[in-house]
């Protein structure tokens, strides 16, 4: 084989491998806003609950205090139109935009059924004022901010609350799994926001 031949190949398997990672990387598909296992909570009911914080907009920049570049704490809500028969509210915020697959980085069930707003700056612990925490995909309990990875583009976190019509069965500290699995069959409406952040 001659070397014009071998330069020629060379070239021509760098010249897949960069289009590979252009596309990964530039060009990434979009992946669905509701994972397979929130879709199945809310399949068939209302998005009836409007969910917002005075922090930023829908759609807009997460303010870097509420990320793991700033303080990391977490941002106030806004919850509105909350059904008569809804027992406890459910809290869920996740990044479905994860390069490793959707990442929890929030869990708040047995929030009060009666709660219209939700401070900044929820203290990390088990047990708050405002509901039970779960532990997020950091490991850690309570929430976590936006971290990705820099130069990755930008990632969205949706802001997922839940109206059920009972309180979950679970200790503090429960993880995503257990917090789905319990809260099926008891959806009753919900809302969404969602925030963008890049590094």
């Amino acid at each position: 084989m001659s070397r014009r031949l071998i330069i020629i190949l060379i070239l021509i398997v760098v010249a897949i491998l960069v289009s590979i990672v252009f596309y990964m990387f530039l060009f990434k598909p979009v992946h669905e806003v509701y994972p397979s296992p929130i879709r199945e909570l809310i399949m068939g009911k209302q998005g009836s609950i409007r969910v917002w914080s005075p922090a930023f907009s829908n759609g807009s920049r997460i303010p870097s205090q509420y990320t793991c570049d700033g303080i990391d704490e977490s941002f106030p809500l806004r919850i509105e139109n909350i059904s008569e028969n809804t027992r406890s509210l459910l809290l869920i915020m996740y990044d479905p935009d994860a390069p490793h697959g959707v990442f929890y980085h929030w869990i708040l069930y047995n929030i009060p059924p009666n709660t219209t707003q939700i401070p900044e700056n929820i203290p990390k612990t088990p047990i708050t004022k405002y509901g039970l925490q779960g532990r997020n995909n950091f490991g850690k309990i309570g929430y976590g901010g936006p971290c990705p990875p820099r130069g990755f583009g930008s990632h969205r976190y949706y802001i997922i609350v839940l109206a059920l019509n009972t309180k979950l069965k679970l200790p503090p500290g429960a993880n995503i799994n257990e917090v789905i699995d319990e809260a099926k069959n008891h959806v009753i409406a919900y809302g969404v926001y969602m925030g963008r952040y890049s590094r």
